[in-house]
């Protein structure tokens, strides 16, 4: 009996073999005078005198009996290779154990084929998933679910105009003086960033999670892949039916 990997292995090509031949039949099928013939002899009156044409004739070119044993045969080989796979599929199946965990037990392939796809695409959600800048201290806020960074103080300050006089005045001479601006204290700001974005040691951890789960998914696939089918046969069944056989 052949292992199920080995079907699916050659169900593709098979496929592709007989519909290229149905493909080119069926092109066949369409001209009436392939499969049309005749003889022409030709008897003048005068058998004596009379004028002898040589007979004409044009061959048949295609039988409608060969092309549908010819159609048949390629259409019974894949349809009891299909029938033996999707059987096979019904039948196949195995655990996905993480580190001698069994997380599914009993899993069909054809459901492992899908969530084999989906937990790519689960990986590659969780990795586009934005981390919190390192360059933060960040706890988490149980007021509002989110992450918290340190408290951090700033001064704000007030642009103030000051005089200073450069000379004194004088009995001759004014005093001197220059109006510049001056940056006085004035208050304290006190920043809290807050972010809903995952801690990267989490992401990281629910990666290394998702990537173990893709493996032993792998290795559940080829395990199912391993069972023995039966060969079966659909072909003859039907073709008996459509051909009153």
């Amino acid at each position: 009996m052949p292992k199920l990997n080995q079907v699916n292995a050659i169900v593709t090509a098979r496929k592709g073999e007989a519909e290229k031949t149905i493909t080119e039949l069926y092109k066949l099928i369409q001209k009436d005078q392939l499969f049309a013939g005749r003889e022409r002899t030709y008897r003048p009156q005068d058998e004596v005198n009379g004028q002898k044409l040589p007979p004409e004739s044009q061959r048949v070119q295609q039988r409608a009996d060969e092309m549908i044993r010819e159609a048949r045969a390629k259409w019974t080989e894949v349809w009891n290779l299909v029938f033996t796979q999707d059987t096979g599929n019904q039948q196949a199946k195995a655990d996905v154990t993480v580190e001698g965990k069994t997380i599914l037990a009993g899993v069909p392939i054809t459901f492992l084929l899908y969530l084999d796809k989906q937990v790519n695409d689960l990986e590659t959600f969780i990795g586009k998933l934005p981390t919190p800048d390192p360059a933060e201290e960040w706890t988490h806020d149980p007021n509002t679910g989110l992450l918290r960074s340190r408290a951090t103080e700033s001064l704000r300050t007030s642009k103030e105009p000051t005089v200073i006089v450069k000379y004194e005045a004088t009995e001759k001479h004014p005093a001197q003086t220059e109006l510049f601006t001056k940056d006085i204290p004035v208050g304290t700001w006190t920043q809290i960033l807050y972010s809903g974005s995952l801690p990267a040691d989490k992401k990281n951890a629910i990666l290394a999670r998702v990537r173990k789960l893709q493996d032993a998914i792998k290795v559940a696939k080829e395990q199912a892949n391993l069972l023995e089918v039966d060969r079966q046969k659909a072909a003859d069944a039907v073709f008996a039916f459509v051909f009153d056989e």
